[in-house]
C-alpha cells in the first residue's frame, strides 16, 4: 500500500509539474520557428485550435495563463474569446473525466482526514467565493485545482462560475502582457516584465489569500 502511493506521488509530480514544463518549452520553441505561420492562422484555425488547446489544458499539459500571454502577443484582445472558451472547456472536460474515471485514490488522500473532510463540509456553503479566490491566483495549477474541486464533491454550477469569474482578471492580464511585446523571445524570456504587471500579480496572489483566509476561519468557526 505504501508502495502504491509512492508510485501514485512519483506519477503525480511528472504529470502535474514535469509534463507542462516539457510542453511548454517545446511550444514555445516551435512558436518561435514557425512564428509567421501563427500570424497567418485564420479565425477558423484558431477555433480548431482552441478546442485541441482545451483539451491539452485539461490533461494539465498546457497552463491556460502560459496560453493566454502566447495568444495576447499574436491576437491581442482578440484573444480573450478564445481563452475563455479554453477555460470553461477543459473545466467541463476535467469535470467529464472525474465522473468517468477512478479518482478513488484522490478522494481517499483527500477524505482520509476527518479534520480535513469536516472543514469541506462546513465550506459547502461558500464553495463559489473559494473556487473564485482560488481561480483568481496565478499560483494554483489549473488542472489540479478543477480536479480537486470536483473530487471535494463540490457543485458543478459553482466551478463553472467561480471559474469564470476568477479566470478573468488573470487572462486579461496575461493578454495585456502579451500584447505589450514587440517581440516572441522577449515574451517568452521576461513573461511579467513591467512593474505594472508585477503589481497586478502582487495584488492578485494577495487578494486571493485574503479571501480564502477569511472564507475558511468563518468556516471553521462555525
Amino acid at each position: 500500500m505504501q508502495k502504491k502511493a509512492q508510485y501514485t506521488g512519483i506519477f503525480s509530480f511528472v504529470i502535474f509539474t514535469i509534463l507542462p514544463l516539457v510542453c511548454t518549452s517545446f511550444l514555445t520553441y516551435y512558436l518561435y520557428q514557425n512564428q509567421h505561420l501563427i500570424e497567418n492562422l485564420t479565425p477558423l484555425n484558431w477555433m480548431f485550435f482552441s478546442l485541441v488547446l482545451a483539451v491539452a489544458s485539461a490533461a494539465a499539459v498546457i497552463p491556460p495563463t502560459f496560453l493566454a500571454i502566447v495568444m495576447g502577443f499574436f491576437l491581442g484582445w482578440m484573444a480573450f474569446p478564445y481563452l475563455v472558451f479554453i477555460n470553461m472547456a477543459a473545466i467541463v472536460l476535467i469535470y467529464g473525466l472525474y465522473k468517468i474515471l477512478d479518482f478513488s485514490w484522490i478522494e481517499q488522500k483527500l477524505l482520509s482526514s476527518a479534520k480535513v473532510k469536516d472543514i469541506l463540509d462546513r465550506i459547502k456553503d461558500n464553495e463559489l467565493k473559494i473556487i473564485f479566490f482560488t481561480k483568481l491566483s496565478p499560483l494554483f495549477p489549473f488542472a489540479v485545482t478543477n480536479l480537486i474541486f470536483a473530487v471535494s464533491g463540490a457543485n458543478f454550477k459553482n466551478i463553472l462560475m467561480g471559474g469564470f469569474l476568477g479566470m478573468i482578471p488573470r487572462t486579461l492580464l496575461a493578454v495585456y502582457v502579451g500584447s505589450q511585446a514587440k517581440e516572441l523571445q522577449q515574451l517568452v524570456e521576461n513573461p511579467n516584465e513591467g512593474s505594472l504587471s508585477k503589481i497586478i500579480i502582487s495584488l492578485l496572489v494577495l487578494v486571493s489569500a485574503l479571501g480564502m483566509y477569511l472564507v475558511l476561519k468563518k468556516a471553521i468557526s462555525k
